[in-house]
Order: structure tokens, then sequence, then C-alpha cells
């Protein structure tokens, strides 16, 4: 079987986006259209022919809606093969269904809104699912739509006669993935175990990349169809170019980093690394902060804002070379400014994220590695001071300020900071000792009265030997090793503070 020929449809659908104006056209094709009593209200409302489904089956609607089209007279006419099941069609007096068009109750947007459970499970579409099923499983004679996008596509191929079996391959393919993730979302809402059996993660393209990390990887970006926090995904673009998988990479490290602060706050990353973070009682501190932390890292990178961005900020970001700036509303003078350079991408970032996600995957050979996220907060309650020495109140806000930037570093990771602003850090090392080489350098001449804080415990006293050569005198470490003891003796000796927080943030 090639091209199929529509003699009759079937729609029910609750997404009624351009129905009308496609069940039109079907009808002026000379198609018989079937449809459930909700569907055939809105047809018949503007007057286009329609066919109860009730009527074919001679059997009503009943109990509550939740039977409409489970019966033979429906399934037959879908999954017939038409050269073999003929004679049976014609005994039982089933019609041919050609052309199915449904899409299902919306089970997520009640489950969203926070509904009763009973209200959210009345959601739960049965019929729907087995239509489109018995539809894509007969595609050697049915054609199965289950989007409006592709409502046009459908109506050209009648029209030209051109509904052929690659056409409806693509359609089934859709249709299959529709319910498969219609059944995910479900599944999720009904199971509350962090670490379930099975795993199943409904997404949604939302776009193509030009290329991935690299120009010779394929790439798209998709969507979590079972996170509802806001993030990188729905922002605007105001200007520039689409954005490049390693532009969202970036952005969506960038508002992580942004969460924990409620302040005016400005964080320039680079390679999915913050390379300067700042806080600050006005936006423009905190950006210029952020900018010299480390401004040689800074150029081409991205800058996001939990504040407006002002006229100021766009001003000095034109002289420069950045990639893309993200901030939750622009000042009519700042865009003004952006437009004349067409290369920087504007991104609008409206809803902000207010918890990271809920969990965090890693691809391997052969499967997945899933674990809960790292949403952990800094709390100095749990500080614990290990040191003769104590903490001044300025450092402890310091170490308040640099433990979640800290947290987005990859592994092994050092970070001197001031309560406000990063200086340096240390990211991507092997051994802890190189980490905390790398972030004393790039800390420089203002270390003088900073912190330094580590994303796992010291294993040695060479490090602690290494920083009493600078300014530092406060540390703050989760702790946990065996070497514990030798390390709190290393920093009494140099008179240096430590803290302890209990808590490991490994990233990598």
């Amino acid at each position: 079987m090639s091209n199929l020929t529509v003699k009759r449809a079937l729609i029910s659908v609750s997404d009624k986006t351009g129905l009308i104006a496609f069940a039109k056209k079907l009808s002026e094709l000379g198609i018989q259209i079937i449809s459930t009593d909700g569907s055939a209200k809105t047809l018949k409302s503007e007057n286009i022919p329609v066919i109860l489904v009730s009527d074919i089956t001679q059997f009503p609607e009943m109990m509550s809606g939740r039977v409409k089209t489970l019966h033979p007279k429906i399934h037959g006419g879908i999954l017939g093969k038409r050269d073999l099941h003929a004679s049976e069609a014609i005994k039982y007096n089933i019609p041919w269904i050609d052309l199915v068009v449904c899409n299902l109750y919306p089970f997520s947007q009640a489950a969203e809104k926070g509904l009763p459970f009973s209200d959210c499970i009345e959601q739960i579409d049965i019929g729907g699912p087995a239509m489109i099923r018995a539809a894509a499983k007969n595609m050697e004679w049915v054609t199965v739509v289950n989007d409006p996008v592709d409502y046009d596509l459908v109506v050209n191929a009648i029209q030209n006669n051109e509904i052929d079996l690659n056409i409806r391959k693509k359609l089934s393919a859709k249709a299959f993935a529709h319910t498969a993730h219609y059944d995910a979302i479900i599944a999720h809402y009904l199971n509350s175990e962090n670490m379930p059996e099975q795993l199943n993660i409904p997404f949604k393209k939302i776009m193509n990349c030009r290329y991935g990390e690299n120009p010779h990887q394929h790439a798209a970006v998709y969507r979590n169809l079972l996170e509802n926090e806001p993030s990188i995904l729905d922002a605007k673009l105001l200007q520039g170019k689409p954005l490049s998988y390693n532009n969202v990479n970036d952005a969506s490290a960038a508002l992580n980093t942004l969460i924990a602060y409620q302040e005016p706050a400005c964080v320039i990353v680079k390679h999915a690394n913050p390379c300067g973070v700042a806080i600050a009682e006005k936006i423009e501190d905190a950006f210029e902060k952020a900018w010299h932390a480390d401004s040689l890292s800074a150029f081409g990178g991205i800058v996001a804002l939990n504040k407006m961005c002002t006229e100021k900020i766009a001003e000095f970001l034109t002289s420069v070379f950045i990639e893309v700036i993200i901030a939750p509303a622009f000042s009519d003078a700042s865009l003004s400014l952006f437009s004349k350079k067409p290369n920087i991408r504007v991104l609008l970032q409206e809803n902000w994220p207010s918890q990271f996600p809920t969990h965090s995957p890693k691809w391997i050979n052969g499967g997945l590695l899933w674990q809960t996220a790292d949403d952990s907060r800094c709390d100095d309650k749990n500080f614990r001071v290990v040191t003769k020495v104590k903490p001044t109140d300025a450092e402890i806000s310091a170490m308040r300020f640099a433990w979640p930037v800290l947290k987005q570093l990859k592994s092994n990771a050092i970070l001197i900071a001031k309560s406000d602003v990063t200086l340096g850090m240390g990211m991507g090392q092997v051994s802890r000792i190189d980490a905390v080489e790398c972030a004393i350098k790039k800390a420089g001449s203002q270390i003088e009265n900073a912190i330094l804080a580590s994303d796992a415990f010291f294993p040695f006293t060479d490090n602690i030997e290494l920083i009493a050569k600078t300014q530092i005198k406060a540390i703050v470490q989760p702790g946990g090793s065996i070497k514990d003891e030798a390390v709190i003796a290393a920093c009494d000796h140099y008179g240096i503070a430590m803290v302890f927080t209990g808590q490991r943030c490994f990233n990598h």
C-alpha cells in the first residue's frame, strides 16, 4: 500500500487549536467526519457535517464519559486490514476509518495546577491513547494526527493524493511518542520514589542547534516535561542569533549560580564555570565587581544579572566581547545600546528559577547515572569551627557567600573570595593542591583578608602550608579526612581559622 485515499475521519480532541479550519477543509474534500460528543458540538457550532460515534456504535457515551470509543465498530474500523478483513467488516457493519485525529485529556495541566487527586485521575485518557495507538499500528491503511501542527501537512497531502507510507510512518512515530510521554507523566505523578525501578522521562524538542559542543557534533535542546520550575528554556531572545548548544549550557549554569542570592547579584560564566560572581546594594556595582574579578576570563563569556540591566551596564558590555546577557528586565536605554551590537544575544528571563532541578543525570555507555540534585543551601548554623582561632564575622559572611559558587565549579575546586566577590578559582584539577595554586594565582594581590573554600576535605597538610604563605586567614571545607587532625593542627600552627561544613560538594 503506497498512497492512501481518505474517505472517513474520526475526530476526538481535547486541544481544539485549529480544529475548525481543519475540519472544514476535510468536509470540503468530501471526507465524512465521525466525532465524539464534545468535539462534535464544536464542529456543529460551525455547521460542519458530523456523525456521532454513538450513531455508529448504537451505544451511548456512558459512565461519565469514561466509555466513548472503546467499541469494536470503532476499533475494528481503525485496526482492520482492508485486504484481509473486508468480509468481517461487511458482516458486522464496521465502517473503515482512514484518518484518526485525536489528542488527549490535559492530565499534565491538571497536575500542574495542583487539582485534587480525584480530579487529576479523571484527566487520565483511556479511549484516546487506545485510538491513537490503534491507528499508529495500522499505518499501512490509516493516518493518525495528534498534533495540530500537522493539520496543514495532512490536508495538503490529501489534496495532492500524497499521503504515502513515509508520511504515515512519521506521524505514527510521533503518535507513539505522544502516548509514551503521556503515560510517563502519569507514572511520575503517581510515583513519589526518588529512585523508581523504571525511569521514563518525557522530553520535547525546543529547537535544533547549529551544532553541539564542537562543529562536528549534532545537537538539539529538549525540555523535560516533568520539570515545572522556570529555566533558561523559558527565556525570550530579544536580540541576536539563536542560542548555541554552549550558550544554553553556560546560561543554565549562570542561572543555577544566581539562585542562591536575593540581593543584586551578577555572575559571569565561561565553559559552564563561573569566573566572576559578586553581590552589592546596586546591580551596577555587582556587575563591575564580578567583571573585574577575572576580566581576562570574562572575555567572550555569558553575563547574568538577577536585577534589571541598566544603561550603565549595557554601555560597558557593548565595548567588550560577550556572547550573551541575561536579566529579568532591561531598561529601554540598555536595549537601545545593545541594538547597535546585534551579535550580542539579549535574553529576557522574566520567571526566575527558585530551586535546582530535582535530579542530576549523567549519561554513561549503556545507561544513566541518576541522583537527586545537590540543592543544599549554605547554612552557617551547620558551620563548626575546629581551630583555636575563630573566624571573624566578615570571614563567616565571606564563607556564606562563597559556598553556593563553589558548588557550581568543576571538582577539584578551590574558591578564594571576600564577602561580596569572588577573587580566584581553581577548578577541574585532578589534585587539590593544584587547585589551590590556581586559585591563589588568580586572586593575586587582592587576596588580603579573603577566605578560601574547598569543595572536599584536604587530604594532606601541604595545602595548608601553601595557603599559609598567603594572607588568607580563614578556610571553609567539608572535613571528613583521616588527616583532619593533622590539617587542623597545621592551621593552628599558622594561626588560620578553619570551619567544617560537614557537607561535600563535588561537581563532576
